[in-house]
């Protein structure tokens, strides 16, 4: 198993400003506002594991964790 297939990108809402910066860097294009102006995954099995969303969002409002282990 490969590890972009076992991780996948959580979003933190509660922690989510929607500055846009995960959205931005987001080399796979899966990350997107919502209604509320809040980062979402639109589809997370095409997640590539490169860590930038994560890495950087000032806010700590989004992390990659094994799939089924939401936070």
């Amino acid at each position: 198993m490969s590890q972009s297939s076992r991780l996948e990108p959580v979003v933190n809402r509660a922690f989510c400003k929607g500055c846009g910066i995960c959205i931005e860097f987001c080399p796979a294009n899966i990350l997107e506002f919502d209604e509320q102006r809040k980062c979402r995954v639109t589809d997370p099995e095409k997640c590539i594991n490169c860590y930038q969303c994560e890495l950087r969002c000032p806010d700590f409002a989004i992390e990659l964790v094994e799939k089924g282990e939401k936070k």
